[in-house]
């Protein structure tokens, strides 16, 4: 596997490297973890280089300097920008005491499309989504707004992030039905130490044939192999602000560095490529601020992990899931096929409860 073995995103036209560059540390912006223009350019052309194609960026990141940063390097490569599936975000509110600064209303999603493709000095992205929920706004509104964007030429496909599964099923059902450009994708938090998207996003987005492609696949840093259990991480930039991992959390660090020994590998690598060998299209993000850390990271394209590692992985973080995903499992087959074996899965029977066929 290689950044150019391209994958389709979602029920679309469009082929994506099997990891996308996230760009959320391009740009410095006071009381992030950023880096500067030089660091952030060579790790997009060493992105780009290696055959990778999909760079993820939004209108919010270090301020608006990450989309400026892109702009500059894409326009001062003529042709370049051809090649690249560009994707931004819009929602949160740049313009302090401007009540449509943000949000998902038709106007303010026009708004800040024009300013995204200002900055990126493109006529149009690849892939636009919207980056949180607007409560406050019809979700017809918002997506009929983006298909008249997609029919005018301005972006070509459309996604959702950080929305309910409700909202997410709502909207794209409402886009089926009315002739209207659907959702291709799903951006969500993914990880070994963060997998209640399973409850319901994943299997929605597996039904109607959505990728997603998650942010924080190593969880702030936490499986990036640089944390153990009882040392302290004094080279993490989120450190401060995010904490540390949790006794739970490191029980799943500690399974991943098992596999990695057994690979020969790294976690951050196994992080990886167990997200990358999750049923459906998944595409994870990966970030970095320094070369160094990409460079790491794509080590998750090399290695193949067994079922046997599989299998450890899965058990040591499975998550607790909200009602009703708990209902919805191996008791459910069991009570439903009553010990037989349907669509090649077994069910087992529960004695108490199947214990003879005498029915009253």
């Amino acid at each position: 596997m290689a950044l150019d073995h391209y994958v389709t995103l979602g029920r679309s036209g469009l082929r994506v490297s099997p990891f996308a560059l996230g760009a959320m540390t391009f740009g410095t912006d006071p009381g992030g973890a950023g880096c500067d223009v030089a660091e952030s350019e060579k790790i997009l052309a060493t992105y780009l280089e290696r055959g990778g194609n999909f760079v993820d960026t939004a209108n919010f990141y270090t301020n608006g300097h990450s989309e400026k940063i892109l702009g500059d390097y894409l326009a001062a490569r003529p042709g370049l920008r051809d090649r690249v599936v560009l994707a931004s975000k819009f929602f949160f509110n740049m313009f302090p005491g401007d009540p449509n600064g943000g949000g998902a209303g038709r106007g303010s999603i026009i708004a800040q499309l024009d300013e995204s493709l200002r900055r990126l000095q493109t006529d149009h992205l690849d892939l636009y989504w919207m980056h949180n929920w607007d409560r406050h706004t019809p979700i017809e509104e918002t997506m009929r707004a983006l298909d008249d964007l997609v029919r005018a030429g301005k972006i070509r496909y459309i996604g959702f992030s950080n929305t309910p599964a409700w909202v997410t099923a709502q909207a794209h059902t409402t886009a089926v039905l009315k002739g209207w450009t659907p959702l291709i994708a799903l951006q969500v938090e993914y990880s070994l130490l963060a997998r209640t998207v399973e409850g319901e996003l994943a299997p929605f987005a597996r039904d109607q044939g959505v990728a997603l492609t998650p942010w924080s696949p190593l969880k702030n840093g936490f499986l990036s192999g640089k944390y153990r259990r009882g040392a302290q991480v004094t080279d993490s930039a989120r450190s401060a602000y995010v904490g540390g991992p949790t006794e739970a959390d490191y029980d799943v660090i500690e399974a991943v560095a098992a596999v990695a020994d057994d690979l020969g590998t790294t976690p951050a690598a196994v992080s990886l490529a167990w997200l990358r060998a999750r049923e459906g299209t998944v595409v994870p993000i990966i970030g970095a601020r320094r070369v160094t850390h990409l460079e790491s990271n794509l080590a998750g394209l090399e290695i193949t992990l067994t079922d046997a590692h599989r299998r450890a992985l899965d058990e040591a973080s499975a998550p607790d899931l909200n009602y009703p995903a708990p209902m919805h499992g191996a008791q459910q087959a069991m009570l439903q096929f009553a010990g037989t074996t349907v669509d090649g899965v077994s069910s087992e029977v529960y004695p108490p409860l199947l214990a003879s066929n005498v029915r009253y």
